[in-house]
């Protein structure tokens, strides 16, 4: 059975465009973004700009206690059909079990959105109350396979297109993060200029690398055993980075998510999958599959864990673990990942 996790980002996107409101939203979990998001939609939809000073309260529940928010929830809208309460950190709010109350009579002529930066006690009140009456929805950060999905949907509602290279190379790029997904997003949107359809050049040049030289180039060199084009891929980007050692971390994060479908793809008979199947289990585009597939065939259960470990190894270096200089640790990095038949013979 698949879990109860309430209404989706979309259905309450959707539902606060037309202007569909329910008096009392309780939103927690750890992808604070899709809240962020739904914050703003919520407001935007609710109010005019020019109602704002007198019909929105945001508050911080480490800021205030209960009794004054739920007097703020109990007023009454003035010049607008509705009040908008959102309180953030609703978890850290003094007293915040007095909500029990409101939650059984919340007042029609407001919205209230209280919203959680974790995961609280549903069991205990008022959360237990909040699920039981109010509309609720819980926010996941979002698994690997869902990512280009998510960045093609991001970038449509805004109005562009955008190529399938350039949607993987973006989820390789910034992983699960969905904050970190937008903002790469907007800045491509900014390199591209006039143009309505983003590609995979847009990435490299919105990330200040090239064509030739970049880290989605590392990723084919490692898996395909080319150790003399994989280190000529490192140097150059090093070189022209303005930060190398921020440079090494960011590559280091992406090769992660690159051993971690070749990882997934040492499952018995998944290589026989068809490649639409493993698309959707590894996260990438159908159009990626084969090249996912040639590397998974060159690596096995060991050698990918001693990568992991030599990708962790190099992080904690980059990130101040040593002194090392970023060029001297994605050098030793190289030699681990190559696949076992590709690595240096030791003398």
């Amino acid at each position: 059975m698949a879990k109860d996790t309430g209404p989706s980002y979309d259905d309450l996107a959707t539902a606060f465009r037309h202007q569909n409101f329910e008096p009392l939203y309780f939103f927690f979990g750890e992808e604070t973004f899709l809240i962020d998001e739904l914050q703003e939609l919520l407001i935007d939809a609710a109010l005019d700009p020019s109602q704002h000073d007198f019909n929105l309260d945001v508050v911080y529940g480490s800021e205030t206690e209960a009794s004054e928010v739920i007097g703020l929830c109990q007023g009454f809208p003035a010049g607008a059909p509705k009040r908008v309460v959102v309180v953030r950190e609703f978890e850290k709010l003094e007293n915040n079990r007095q909500f029990k109350d409101y939650v059984a009579q919340p007042n029609p002529q407001a919205i209230v959105l209280l919203a959680c930066t974790s995961k609280p006690n549903l069991s205990a009140h008022p959360y237990r109350a909040l699920k039981e009456h109010a509309t609720w929805s819980e926010f996941e950060s979002p698994y690997d396979n869902e990512m280009p999905g998510w960045i093609q949907d991001y970038v449509q509602g805004q109005g562009y297109e955008i190529k399938p290279k350039a949607v993987q190379m973006l989820a390789d790029y910034v992983g699960t993060d969905l904050q970190r997904a937008a903002s790469e997003i907007e800045k491509l949107i900014t390199f591209a200029g006039d143009a309505t359809r983003l590609t995979a050049d847009d990435v490299l040049a919105a990330s200040g690398q090239t064509r030739e030289f970049n880290v989605f180039e590392l990723q084919s060199a490692l898996g395909e055993g080319r150790p003399a084009d994989a280190q000529r891929i490192v140097d150059r980007i090093l070189q022209q980075a303005s930060n190398p050692r921020s440079e090494a971390i960011m590559m280091v994060a992406v090769l992660n998510g690159y051993f971690d479908k070749l990882w997934k793809l040492q499952k018995p008979g998944a290589l026989r999958e068809n490649k639409y199947d493993l698309a959707g289990y590894i996260g990438v585009s159908p159009y990626f599959v084969e090249e996912y597939k040639h590397a998974a065939q060159r690596y096995d259960r060991s050698a990918i864990a001693d990568a992991y470990s030599a990708l962790v190894a190099a992080d904690y270096e980059l990130k101040g673990g040593a002194s090392r200089e970023a060029s001297l640790v994605m050098t030793l990095l190289l030699r681990r990942l190559l696949p076992p038949d590709a690595r240096p013979v030791a003398a």
